[in-house]
């Protein structure tokens, strides 16, 4: 049985196929418990943010490097949306992040050790359409009809 792993992830940033050392993607959702005389009677549903980052080594980080230079700067970039998908003949996952605005984080991680140049750029999910996982919106259609 082929099980996914980090290897087989395929990442897209916009229009820009990288290829990526690391990469995470964390939804902060502020639902929490309503109570009644202290006791649990319900939830209210509260915020949702999702964030995360990439890790690149220096030949794929002279992507994003170019994309700034086109845009003016890095603060230029414009939002992105970032795409992860792998698939093996057992498994396959596609999360889907939109409108992601990136940020440099650390521009240089270097050692003494045999290991690659690493940089790493931050992202906040900025998109109305917010997470998709395997085409399941994170949020319900209700939710962001009404947003301009």
């Amino acid at each position: 049985m082929s099980k996914i792993s980090g290897r087989d992830i395929d990442t897209m940033i916009g229009s820009y196929r990288i290829n990526i050392e690391e990469a995470s993607l964390s939804i902060e959702d502020g639902t929490g418990t309503t109570k009644t005389r202290g006791v649990p009677d319900g939830f209210i549903e509260g915020d949702v943010s999702a964030s995360g980052e990439i890790k690149l080594n220096t030949g794929q980080f002279q992507i994003i490097v170019e994309a700034a230079k086109e845009a003016g700067s890095f603060r230029g970039l414009p939002t992105f949306d970032l795409v992860f998908n792998a698939e093996t003949t057992d498994e396959s996952i596609n999360v889907e992040a939109f409108d992601c605005k990136l940020s440099l984080s650390d521009v240089l991680s270097a050692n003494q050790s045999n290991e690659r140049l690493m940089h790493t750029i931050k992202y906040e999910v900025t998109g109305r359409e917010f997470v998709n996982i395997n085409g399941v919106p994170y949020l319900r259609s209700e939710e962001i009809e009404r947003l301009n």
